[in-house]
């Protein structure tokens, strides 16, 4: 490496660097000699791409002392530094790393940031843990930090959480941390921590009802409920497992039918590694893994492959040799400036060609975006008697139907589970933005329409906006069945029901009687049996749209959430 005197406006600390971006270090240990002897220690420079410009990769509190007595006297002095000669940016995250730790020991957080900064540049787990001189088992602890959510990191950076419920939290699914945040961030609750924090991810033995990716119904054993309803648990862990594992089994069989070369079952506790993977399409030969929590929530990974390591190369079969990184034309500072440029110049074009932006949009809605991503309602019923009433429902049927022209149109399998939802492969949005392209605005228009109304979730008010400003008509698209009457026990709104399609007086005459014995009566007046006159479109009020309710208290969700924004549509 060179050895140069630069002076202080020709630089920066590069993005590289292990601690850039941290809150302001600590001076005071540096300053007094630096202010009597200057910068003894050169500092571990790289050229940025402006001629006489350097970034620092390693000495960053030396620069910024420098910086302060700069202020102080006015004086701006030249610095050491030693320049890299045409490094890589991971072959400078590694001179920052080794150049940091020798200097000062590094927090959880800076180690995670400057682990996956290197992975991300290629290097394996064991590179790390060689560059370090720690355990591979260190690493992977480290990296493990990618699981928490951003809000939660960010809370760890700022010592507003310690390491023992970070490291907790890893062991979380998304939504579990994301109550966990809820409470941590209230002003009236408070978020365990500890050894309660472990047993409230884990259930402390307890395993959720809303865990289970079976039919409810299937389990024999008991469910408790808390006092108000809002929280359920299976009473039989062993029966829980059993169908879970089950059903866990039906689901890898299904992805194999759906052409996934590999699917891979993880150990019951065993997390899935990123770090270890790159993401490739179903036909670039990705795979697919499957993660099982001690807590029964299961968590399905589509499009990973094993991370490609670099082969030696041999010349006729010996002296096997590592053949040297090209250097990249571009240094990150460069790239970053490139891709920002481009991306300003494309949006402002973009704006004006409606057309061309609704179609992308489709291609991101489909195969996915680092920002852009839109997951595929499930439609997972708790009990088989509903999965059954809604597979025969019109409404169901109307849509299953239009799945299969959308993936007609995209070429995608036939028996494709959904058309939106993929892992993000930039090379398959290309590939389906082509083909999108193609297409005429009434198509586009059609796809984008099927896209979002795959993605609508049940119970939320996505549902309800829909039906304040179109006519939706529950009798057009389903009828109440078996699984409906089943489901329906309580006595006096059966009652209510039966007032409303046979009349008060047959109501109030069968008031005391089960409730049983009046669905029975409402069955008869919907088919027009038993003497019954036939009433056909009769629905339930909570059906309706909006969807109303038979007593003051105790109103369902889709009332709730109908009267709540109903004043927005009022006009």
């Amino acid at each position: 490496m060179d050895l140069q005197t630069i002076s202080l406006a020709n630089l920066r600390v590069s993005k590289l660097n292990m601690r850039v971006g941290r809150r302001a270090p600590v001076l005071d240990d540096i300053l007094p000699s630096i202010r009597e002897r200057g910068v003894l220690v050169p500092l571990l420079v790289r050229a940025n791409g402006e001629d006489g410009h350097f970034e620092i990769v390693a000495g960053r509190r030396r620069f910024l002392a420098s910086k302060t007595i700069e202020k102080e006297t006015g004086e701006a002095r030249a610095l050491p530094c030693r320049i890299l000669a045409d490094a890589d940016d991971a072959a400078a995250i590694e001179a920052s790393i080794l150049e940091n730790v020798a200097r000062l020991e590094p927090d959880e957080m800076q180690e995670y940031e400057a682990y996956k900064a290197l992975n991300d540049k290629g290097r394996s787990i064991d590179d790390i843990a060689r560059i370090f001189g720690v355990t591979e088992l260190s690493v992977r602890r480290r990296l493990a930090l990618a699981n928490l959510l951003p809000a939660i990191r960010k809370a760890y950076a700022e010592d507003e959480i310690d390491g023992a419920t970070a490291a907790a939290l890893t062991l979380a699914s998304a939504a579990k941390q994301k109550e966990w945040l809820a409470l941590f961030q209230s002003d009236d609750a408070q978020a365990p921590r500890g050894g309660a924090l472990k047993r409230w991810l884990l259930g402390g033995g307890e395993i959720a009802t809303s865990a289970a990716i079976f039919p409810l119904d299937a389990y024999d054993g008991d469910i408790s409920e808390d006092l108000f309803g809002e929280r359920s648990v299976f009473a039989d862990a062993e029966q829980f497992w059993k169908h879970q594992d089950a059903a866990i089994d039906a689901e890898r069989e299904e992805l194999l039918a759906c052409g996934w070369t590999k699917v891979t079952l993880l150990k019951r506790g065993e997390f899935f590694s990123r770090w270890d993977f790159d993401q490739a399409s179903k036909k670039q030969g990705g795979e697919v893994f499957i993660e099982i929590r001690h807590s029964g929530e299961v968590a399905v990974h589509k499009g990973y492959a094993p991370r490609r390591k670099a082969k030696d190369k041999t010349k006729d079969g010996e002296g096997a040799k590592a053949e040297s990184p090209t250097r990249p034309e571009c240094s990150a500072p460069m790239e970053n400036y490139v891709d920002l440029h481009r991306l300003a110049a494309a949006r402002a074009v973009l704006l004006g060609h409606q057309g061309v932006a609704l179609r992308l949009l489709a291609a991101h809605l489909i195969v996915g975006a680092p920002n852009i991503r839109v997951a595929p309602e499930p439609m997972r019923a708790r009990k088989e008697e509903i999965a059954a009433s809604l597979a025969a429902s019109r409404g169901q049927e109307a849509f299953e139907k239009e799945r299969a022209g959308i993936a007609k149109l995209l070429a995608l399998d036939d028996d494709a589970p959904a058309v939106a939802g993929g892992n993000g492969d930039g090379w398959r949005l290309a590939e389906t933005f082509a083909r999108l392209i193609k297409l005429s605005d009434d198509e586009i228009a059609r796809i984008l329409t099927f896209i979002l109304a795959e993605a609508l979730a049940p119970g939320h008010e996505g549902v309800d906006c829909l039906a304040a400003i179109l006519k939706i008509d529950i009798a057009d698209w389903m009828a109440p069945g078996d699984a409906f009457f089943d489901l329906l026990r309580d006595k006096k709104i059966a009652n209510a029901m039966l007032g409303e399609i046979a009349g008060s007086e047959i109501a109030a005459a069968n008031a005391d009687s089960p409730a049983k014995v009046q669905k029975a009566i409402i069955r008869n007046c919907l088919e027009g049996r038993n003497g019954r006159e036939k009433t056909p479109n009769w629905r339930p009020r909570w059906l309706q749209f909006p969807a109303l309710s038979y007593s003051v208290t105790g109103k369902p969700g889709a009332v709730r959430r109908a009267e709540m924004i109903a004043p927005l549509f009022a006009r």
